[in-house]
């Protein structure tokens, strides 16, 4: 099935597990989705995982989500998690929060 041009923005939320604080993933992860014209944002969190918060075209966020799990040389990523959920067309950029 091919993904039509007419089809809404969807929303994923994103928890990365690993060694992925302390490499650069946040930059990273914010300089991939820019580059696939994502928007959103990206934070470490006090558990160690870094989460995303993305809105795009389902095709381009899987295509992120693929780099992601290579993450950048520094970083060791064990898990990648989502939770896909409607658009909610908040966001204009993608940030580092």
């Amino acid at each position: 099935m091919t993904e039509s041009v007419d089809e809404p923005p969807v929303r994923v939320r994103v928890f990365v597990s690993g060694r992925v604080q302390g490499v650069g993933f946040r930059a990273f992860a914010a300089r991939t989705a820019t580059r696939l014209g994502l928007v959103g944002g990206v934070r470490n969190l006090a558990d160690g995982r870094v989460e995303l918060d993305v809105e795009g075209r389902r095709m381009i966020l899987e295509a992120l989500l693929s780099e992601l799990k290579a993450g950048p040389p520094a970083a060791r990523v064990s898990t990648v998690a989502t939770e896909w959920s409607s658009a909610a067309g908040r966001y204009t950029d993608f940030s580092i929060w």
